[in-house]
């Protein structure tokens, strides 16, 4: 990509007294008149380079405006690098590796060895979300539509769609864009998508809204909820909603106390506990919990 080019030379730039176009050339795999173009360009938006001619020449940045030998102190580039190393865990590629490399030329500070944060965003869905996300970028860089089959607690459905940005969040991820069968911009888990076929229908891009993504609005609440549970499900309230989520009764038991949003995971989460909760309210789906119980002993007997 350009811009990611055009950043590595202005850090290299910023690293060395003076490189050669060779050298740029070789460093980022293009020629020297595509070099000789980036820094054409680096000039017009302001960047004081100079050009020297002859056996020690090369290019540089004028030294009465190099303030400083980087734009990043070492914290802020690892900071970087560490959330470009995050991408390529996710699509198995090495190119944000690549231009960690690039932006990291020159000095030893920022190189891998010597970073104290390391992010893994990848899952156990790696080998279907990697394509997918590939497929989404290339669509929304180039402007296409997509289609593909949709998978939703309602039911399944087509969609056709014009992405604008894939977005990672509550430990997944989604594209954002305009959903012809809705007619209005909607969020798709990625992990709900099958069948998504890039299309060669090409749209405008546009200045869009950007997606709610606060918890209020996504997860609203509504089931106000209380369950007792054992003592040995202590580690994993505290791991789900923190250390303060719930009340140690004298008997050792805790009750856990908090606003739910959906009702079938409600009770999806509280049967995966097994036999160490129990849900006292509400009421109304206490009961049903009890009549799913009733089913399975019956199927299972």
């Amino acid at each position: 990509m350009k811009i990611d080019r055009l950043i590595g030379i202005l850090s290299i730039l910023l690293q060395k007294d003076i490189v050669t176009a060779p050298y740029l050339a070789e460093q980022f795999e293009v020629s020297r008149r595509t070099i000789n173009r980036d820094i054409e360009n680096l000039c017009k938006a302001g960047i004081p380079i100079a050009t020297k001619q002859g056996v020690n020449g090369g290019i540089s940045i004028m030294d009465n405006y190099k303030l400083e030998h980087t734009l990043l102190t070492n914290t802020e580039m690892e900071d970087i690098l560490a959330g470009l190393r995050s991408l390529d865990s996710i699509n198995g590629t090495n190119r944000y590796g690549q231009l960690m490399e690039k932006l990291a030329a020159g000095t030893s500070d920022f190189m891998t060895g010597n970073q104290s944060i390391l992010i893994d965003l990848s899952s156990w869905y790696k080998e279907s979300l990697a394509p997918k996300i590939e497929l989404l970028r290339n669509a929304i860089d180039h402007c296409k539509e997509v289609r593909f089959r949709y998978y939703a607690p309602h039911g399944e459905s087509e969609r056709r769609i014009k992405p604008y940005y894939l977005i990672f969040r509550w430990s997944s991820w989604y594209v954002w864009g305009w959903c012809h069968a809705r007619e209005e911009f909607r969020l798709f888990k990625l992990n709900r998508i099958d069948d998504l076929m890039l299309s060669e229908t090409v749209f405008t891009k546009e200045s869009v809204p950007l997606p709610d993504l606060s918890t209020e609005r996504i997860f609203p609440g509504g089931i106000r909820v209380k369950v007792l549970f054992d003592p040995r499900c202590k580690w994993r309230l505290v791991e789900e909603f923190g250390p303060h989520c719930f009340e140690e009764q004298k008997n050792g038991t805790l009750l856990f106390q908090a606003d739910y949003t959906d009702k079938e995971n409600l009770i999806t989460w509280i049967l995966t506990f097994q036999e160490q909760a129990e849900l006292l309210e509400p009421v109304e789906i206490r009961n049903e919990i009890q009549q799913i119980i009733e089913k399975m002993k019956a199927r299972y007997s």
